[in-house]
């Protein structure tokens, strides 16, 4: 379903809306609409942003679940020239105050103002053109190499070249005739792009979930006759251990994983099953896939592989020096291609260099079949479930309770999660501190993924002769 015409993410759904009308586009609990409703309600999503006072350029912050409601504000922003801010529905106060005075939003929009909104919504059709080219349409807030999250900024450019990108892949991923099951936060961007953007691209029906429970979930894919999924390793693992997988996944002919490479186990079970599961590597700064496992021989998959490249991504693995590593060594993953973003908000600092490369965190190593695989990351990033964790915030939430002497925080492996967030915290003199107690209080200024899944008390920790705490000593001896 390409049209060459298209200039913008909005314009997906226009044209899918033409061609295909009644076909159904999306499936939401018990809501269903087509592709000719949901452009309609888009148009009318777009018109009442207008009403509300929204001017071309303006930021939109949308703190929505995943939801029929998200997906119309989402592209009617886009619609109406606007830059879309998804916002984690799991965010406390301050980090959403801390996006919203960043962002500059002018308008900011929760579930309960997002349903009165669109309720009274104009009937119409928005003839202003989408966000195209290399204006800002997305503003995702990523916490990057600083403790504050910053804002990537995702031009209609980088978002559409991904989704082509994916496309390009031989046998397609995703086709008009698949249902594809996305239980992921569209406020994260492997759900807003390869979720709901790969869903338009291709013109197939979207299942959304907002909340994931594994009976419920394998319940819907059954009722829906779903084709494919992308999810997260602790989704997968949930679904291999409930005794309705089978049916769960009985039609599925293509899945895929991201935000961690997969276990050995949970490939095998579903191996086992008939289904194989595709690990994909991305980031938000790529909008987000830059390789999956999928390309070449499906048939010979290595566990622990993250692939090749998508088509047009070019991917360099270097050392400290900047010089390209020999394969089998160790390097920094570096990345270039038409699907990275814009730098960071507001500025475009820290973007593409001007070659256009631009260096992530990770460290991969290239085998002897051109595939790579993640070894760990030259940051201290915790990536939980896909969401990105900076250890120096939960580090001065922790800092600041009483009693709290010091605190290191660092990431530990998780079957469940990908990683979890585990904390050594020494007691100042005296002082009677109770590990759950920490987290308790932590809870009231963090979103729940970023909260520490275990606390180490402990009399002291390692540091270098100029006092720098050496994490590299802690990371091994998390629980």
């Amino acid at each position: 379903m390409q049209d060459a015409g298209r200039s913008g993410v909005s314009d997906l759904l226009r044209r899918a809306a033409r061609q295909v009308p009644t076909a159904i586009a999306l499936v939401d609990g018990p809501a269903r609409l087509t592709w000719a409703d949901l452009d309609t309600g888009v148009d009318r999503a777009a018109l009442a942003l207008q009403v509300a006072g929204a001017q071309p350029g303006d930021r939109v912050g949308l703190q929505l679940g995943t939801s029929t409601d998200f997906v119309l504000l989402y592209l009617g922003a886009l619609r109406a020239g606007l830059v879309a801010v998804p916002v984690n529905p799991a965010y406390r106060p301050a980090e959403v105050e801390h996006i919203r005075a960043d962002s500059g939003a002018r308008l900011f929009l929760d579930q309960a103002s997002a349903a009165t909104l669109l309720a009274t919504a104009p009937v119409g059709r928005d003839l202003r053109a989408d966000r195209d080219g290399e204006a800002v349409s997305v503003l995702l807030y990523t916490s990057g190499t600083s403790g504050r999250p910053k804002g990537a900024m995702l031009s209609a450019r980088a978002l559409l070249a991904n989704l082509d990108q994916l496309a390009a892949v031989d046998p397609p991923l995703l086709t008009a005739a698949d249902v594809l099951f996305a239980p992921l936060p569209l406020s994260h961007v492997f759900g807003l792009n390869a979720g709901l953007g790969m869903a338009l691209r291709a013109g197939a029906t979207l299942v959304l979930a907002d909340r994931f429970e594994a009976g419920t979930t394998l319940a819907t894919m059954a009722e829906e006759g779903v084709t494919a999924v992308v999810g997260v390793p602790g989704q997968y693992a949930h679904w291999l251990q409930h005794p309705d997988v089978a049916r769960g996944f009985a039609s599925v002919r293509f899945a895929m994983s991201g935000s961690a490479t997969l276990g050995r186990a949970v490939l095998d079970g579903f191996a086992e099953l008939g289904v194989v599961v595709h690990d994909g590597y991305g980031l938000t700064e790529a909008a987000p896939v830059v390789s999956i496992n999928a390309i070449g021989d499906r048939t010979r998959l290595k566990p622990g592989s993250i692939g090749r490249p998508l088509p047009g991504v070019e991917v360099e693995l270097r050392d400290a020096d900047g010089t390209a590593v020999d394969a089998g060594d160790p390097g920094r993953i570096f990345v270039r291609g038409a699907n990275l973003f814009s730098g960071y908000w507001p500025d475009g600092s820290d973007g593409p260099d001007a070659d256009g490369w631009f260096g992530t965190g990770d460290i991969a190593v290239l085998d002897d079949d051109s595939e790579l695989h993640l070894v760990g990351r030259s940051t201290e990033l915790v990536i939980v479930n896909g969401f990105n964790v900076y250890p120096a915030e939960v580090e001065a939430v922790l800092a600041a309770q009483p009693g709290v002497a010091e605190v290191a925080v660092v990431g530990v492996p998780d079957e469940v999660s990908g990683e979890a967030v585990h904390a050594y915290v020494v007691p100042a003199r005296d002082a009677d501190l109770d590990a759950d107690e920490l987290i308790a209080a932590a809870a009231r200024r963090l979103a729940r993924f970023k909260l520490p899944s275990s606390i180490e008390l402990v009399p002291e920790l390692p540091h270098t002769v100029t006092g720098k705490i050496m994490k590299w000593q802690l990371a091994g001896r998390g629980t």
